[in-house]
């Protein structure tokens, strides 16, 4: 009797944990989600919008595929190249798009894209004059001065 309830405790386990999976997002959700959050950053016309999201919708594709291949097991190195030459072809044709100072805001939004999005900054007990200065680009990259003891 204790076999029996258990197993079919078991069985209700499995079957809970394998429908609370979320399903990967589509290429479509992605390019939406992606476009939303551009146009917080760029005030863009409905035009631009469209083009865009053309121009991200493609590109989002092929992040499934290719995310699709790595799950396999079925990738090589010459998909993620020809995967980020597609990146930079769309950021060049999303740039040529944009005028002026939307220019610059983009160029803003990826940087803050590379960073790890727009996240929440967590409000704790440490005023802003202890948080710890950002450095980014190259000099980011630089060693701090030796100190001599």
């Amino acid at each position: 009797m204790k076999k029996s309830v258990l197993t079919v405790c078991m069985l209700l386990g499995i079957i809970f944990f394998a429908k609370a999976q979320k399903a990967p997002p589509t290429a479509s959700e992605m390019a939406t989600k992606s476009i939303e959050a551009m146009d917080k950053k760029i005030k863009m016309n409905a035009t631009q919008k469209n083009v865009i999201y053309n121009y991200t919708l493609d590109l989002c594709k092929e992040q499934v595929a290719l995310t699709k291949k790595q799950q396999a097991g079925m990738y090589n190195e010459d998909d993620i190249s020809k995967f980020y030459r597609k990146q930079n072809e769309t950021s060049k044709n999303i740039r040529n798009i944009l005028k002026g100072e939307q220019q610059t805001q983009y160029d803003q939004y990826l940087e803050e894209m590379l960073r790890g999005g727009d996240k929440k900054k967590k409000k704790g007990k440490h005023s802003k004059e202890e948080e710890e200065e950002v450095v980014t680009g190259i000099d980011g990259l630089k060693l701090p001065p030796a100190s001599n003891p």
